[in-house]
C-alpha cells in the first residue's frame, strides 16, 4: 500500500463515509480488531498514536490488508509524526488541531484529515487543501452545528468525530456531514487485552447498515 493524496482520500472517504479509528492499549488486540473490522466491511481505519509501539500494528495491519483498504495514523501532532506513520505504511493521517503536521503532509503529498472545531478552524482547514476536516468532539455540537456552517460553506467537508452513535449517524448525514468517525461506540473494547471481536463483528454490522441508509 501506498500514501494517498488529498484528492484521492476525498474520493475514497466520499464512496466509504466511514472511518473507524483504533485507540488501542495492545499492539496485538488493535491489530485483531483491525482484522476484524476490515472482515465485516469497514474498510477505512485509522490507528491512533497513543498506542504503544503504534507502527507495528500500522505495519502489520497495511500488510495484512486487501487492496480495497485505506489505513491511517491518528492522533498526528507534528511533522515527525507524520514521517514515522507514513514509515509505518500509514496511507493518510489525522491530526487532533490544525497543527504544524498538518501543511506538513500536504506539502508532502499526504491526505490529511485536521481536527477543527469553529467555523474559522474549518475554513483553514479546507483552504490548506486537506480531504475534509475532523470536526471533533462533535457530540458537544450536534449535527445542527453542521447544518448550521454549510449554510455559509455549503462545500465544507466536515466529518463528525467523538459521540458519534449508530443511531445518532443518519443525524449527521442529514445535516451535511461528508462521512463519521467512530471510535468507542464501534470499537468498544475491543483493542484491549481480551477484547470481545464478535461484538465488534456486530457492532460493524449495524454501523455499516445504518450508514448505508443514511
Amino acid at each position: 500500500m501506498t500514501i494517498v493524496d488529498n484528492a484521492r482520500l476525498q474520493e475514497r472517504l466520499g464512496a466509504s463515509r466511514l472511518i473507524a479509528i483504533l485507540r488501542g492499549t495492545d499492539v496485538d488486540a488493535t491489530v485483531a480488531a483491525a482484522r476484524t473490522l476490515i472482515d465485516a466491511g469497514i474498510l477505512t481505519l485509522e490507528i491512533t498514536l497513543t498506542l504503544r509501539d503504534a507502527e507495528e500494528a500500522i505495519a502489520q495491519v497495511v500488510h495484512d490488508a486487501p487492496s480495497g483498504a485505506m489505513i491511517g495514523a491518528g492522533t498526528v501532532l507534528d511533522e515527525a509524526d507524520v514521517d514515522r506513520a507514513v514509515s509505518a505504511g500509514a496511507q493518510f493521517v489525522v491530526t487532533p488541531t490544525l497543527n504544524a503536521s498538518v501543511p506538513y503532509a500536504i506539502r508532502e503529498g499526504i491526505g490529511v484529515l485536521p481536527g477543527v472545531y469553529t467555523p474559522t478552524e474549518i475554513q483553514s482547514g479546507l483552504d490548506l487543501g486537506a480531504a475534509a476536516v475532523k470536526l471533533f468532539p462533535a457530540s458537544t455540537l450536534g449535527p445542527g452545528f453542521i447544518r448550521a456552517v454549510r449554510d455559509p460553506f455549503p462545500g465544507a467537508r466536515i466529518i463528525p468525530v467523538g459521540g458519534v452513535t449508530a443511531a445518532t449517524a443518519a443525524d449527521f448525514f442529514a445535516a451535511g456531514a461528508f462521512g463519521v468517525g467512530v471510535g468507542g461506540p464501534l470499537v468498544g473494547d475491543a483493542t484491549g487485552v481480551g477484547g470481545d471481536l464478535a461484538a465488534l463483528a456486530a457492532r460493524a454490522t449495524v454501523f455499516l447498515d445504518a450508514v448505508g441508509r443514511a
